[in-house]
């Protein structure tokens, strides 16, 4: 109860002082900024007396900082469904492997798990059982890679990439942004491909709050990523 006091006191707060408040957005999705630029942009001109803070890790997890109020919305291509939650989908996207334009498997038509027996992976660092490489293609296939790396910053992991150093899984539409720039090629996981989504969760309480929906509402317009 205390956190949800705090939260009140600091809306009113804001309100006395002329402002309408601070939303503040979770991340869970590592290579998702480029997309948030587009929704932040237009939403500050929209909401001159809202401010729009972004945090990227927690100590007990997105839904728990939801539920805590540590923040108000939380951008994830994984949303757990709890009670007083509410996700809405954003865009949609494809997962692929990005690999060097000299690799071998940059002339697969698609790649099968087995092409990663020998191969060293570079993924962010989140959970094996969160990753959905691991969990939608290699773990099912019983499969594993040769050696399985972590970064933290999309550049660095595509400059690996164009080094020959690792083969990496990303967003495709994110991926096609740096083959203008670096020496990679995106493959298909699978012949079917992996679809995915990234959802906006915030507490449902919250949505009657004008300057929260309306951040759907831009968050859902933005989904055509160039």
């Amino acid at each position: 109860v205390l956190p949800q006091i705090e939260h009140t006191e600091q809306l009113m707060a804001q309100f006395s002082q002329g402002q309408r408040g601070t939303l503040r957005i979770g991340m869970e999705c590592h290579p998702c900024y480029q997309w948030l630029l587009k929704v932040v942009s237009p939403y500050l001109n929209q909401w001159p007396h809202v401010d729009v803070d972004v945090k990227q890790k927690f100590q007990f997890g997105g839904m728990g900082a939801l539920f805590s109020y540590d923040i108000d919305a939380l951008v994830t291509p994984d949303p757990l469904y709890k009670r007083g939650l509410v996700y809405t989908p954003v865009f949609d996207y494809e997962l692929v492997l990005v690999v060097n334009n000299t690799h071998p498997l940059a002339s697969e038509p698609h790649i099968k798990p087995e092409h990663l027996s020998d191969e060293i992976l570079i993924t962010y660092p989140v959970e094996i059982d969160r990753l959905d490489i691991f969990s939608q293609f290699l773990i099912p296939a019983k499969c594993s890679p040769k050696k399985h790396k972590t970064i933290e910053t999309t550049d660095i992991i595509l400059q690996m990439v164009a080094s020959n150093r690792g083969v990496a899984a990303m967003p495709r539409w994110l991926a096609e942004q740096y083959e203008e720039t670096l020496p990679i090629s995106s493959i298909s996981l699978g012949e079917n491909g992996i679809d995915k989504q990234i959802f906006i969760g915030v507490r449902e309480a919250d949505l009657t709050i004008d300057y929260v929906e309306n951040f759907l509402e831009i968050a859902k317009s933005a989904s055509e990523i160039s």
